[in-house]
């Protein structure tokens, strides 16, 4: 168990000791308190400080190593907990939910690291060619907060060789797939790898398709699998450029770009890039470079359903309604129509009511969905294109 997980399971377990041992030493105190007081109050008030400060230092430095250490209880339950803290029976509850939240951390983490031991041998993730993971639009690729979550880690944990795009946060379809292009003849000419495998997320699936199809890099690709693309367009998004103010939208657009450059985009390109994903927009790239797959390439898409606003993280939870209300089922972003794409279309929509959203399917909150296991989901991916020599 790594250490992190350690920490976690030490920290759980002081926190299950102190709500335990604070019930029994609450009725404790209250069956002592009748034939104790008045009389003999001072006894009874030493084993009441005795037990305020041997409770205190056990819930403090457990909450503190689950504080510091958890993934999952994420900012609104630690949020909870310290608002609840202070409300009597609320801190009871809240506690009872960071345990039972950091608690099934603990045995979901556990079982990935025996399941990853136990096929270390075989790599099932070693593909001929390695991987290359192509960002959506609005992010760069940065170590400090990764864009694929725990995706990269897992897959290289299991024999990947994982390499990232690099490119602009946001640029139009043309201009990114130009980019990309440069990216894939670099890594094939340094490493002689011959070709790469592509797994490319949201607008990042149409940059890759332009610089197959436009920038001649086609026989340096073996596969492209397009991760919540919308290939179709989003009529989500038609709606709101033309719905916006000229004003508002120039505004946004410069604040946008000055805040990339300094980020690191050298001709960042707030609006070439939002007018490329509207459904006109990916409507006249289609035109020019066409919705077939490409020969010689494995094409393959991915899609899935976020089923409650409630249940997506923001801002994708917020949208979601809006866009049922315009393309009807969609991942928070992206109606399902837009998605298919190649040979291979996948639909993800567990169990349950939950759904999975466009940030999901990257693992961007570093989330452990009930029902859909995001890192061992792009562990299939990968394994099924080693199985195919790729």
């Amino acid at each position: 168990m790594p250490g992190r997980l350690r920490a976690l399971n030490a920290g759980v377990w002081l926190l299950r000791i102190f709500w335990w041992t604070t019930l029994i030493a609450t009725v404790g105190l209250a069956v002592a308190a009748f034939p104790m007081l008045p009389v003999d109050w001072p006894a009874w008030a030493a084993m009441l400080a005795a037990v305020v400060v041997v409770e205190s230092i056990v819930f403090w430095i457990g909450i503190i190593a689950v504080y510091l250490t958890s993934v999952q209880l994420g900012l609104r339950i630690r949020i909870i907990g310290i608002v609840c803290g202070w409300i009597p029976i609320a801190n009871l509850v809240a506690l009872r939910l960071i345990i039972r939240t950091c608690r099934e951390e603990v045995r979901f983490e556990s079982d990935k690291e025996r399941l990853d031991a136990s096929r270390a041998a075989s790599r099932v993730c070693a593909t001929r060619y390695p991987i290359l993971l192509v960002h959506g639009v609005f992010f760069r690729d940065s170590k400090v907060l990764n864009y694929w979550g725990r995706i990269p880690g897992e897959l290289e944990c299991n024999g990947a060789i994982v390499y990232y795009g690099g490119h602009q946060s946001a640029a139009s379809v043309e201009d990114a797939g130009r980019e990309l292009a440069g990216r894939i003849r670099r890594i094939v000419g340094e490493t002689g790898c011959g070709k790469v495998n592509v797994i490319a997320h949201s607008k990042g699936g149409l940059d890759m398709r332009w610089a197959i199809a436009r920038e001649g890099v086609g026989g340096l690709v073996a596969s492209l699998t397009t991760i919540n693309t919308p290939h179709r367009g989003c009529g989500f998004a038609d709606y709101l450029l033309a719905k916006v103010p000229d004003g508002a939208r120039k505004k946004i657009e410069a604040t946008y770009n000055a805040a990339a450059s300094r980020l690191g985009d050298t001709s960042p390109d707030f609006m070439a890039a939002v007018r490329d994903l509207t459904q006109a927009g990916c409507a006249r790239i289609n035109r020019e470079i066409g919705l077939d797959p490409f020969p010689g390439i494995v094409c393959r898409s991915v899609g899935s359903r976020l089923l409650r606003a409630t249940t997506g993280r923001f801002p994708l939870n917020f949208t979601y309604p809006l866009v049922k209300w315009f393309d009807g089922p969609n991942d928070g972003l992206v109606s399902r129509p837009s998605f298919p794409w190649g040979d291979d279309f996948m639909w993800i929509e567990p169990a349950g009511n939950r759904g999975i959203s466009h940030a999901d399917m990257i693992d961007l909150n570093r989330e452990n969905i009930p029902g859909f296991d995001v890192r061992e989901f792009y562990v299939s991916l990968v394994a099924d294109l080693k199985r195919r020599g790729l």
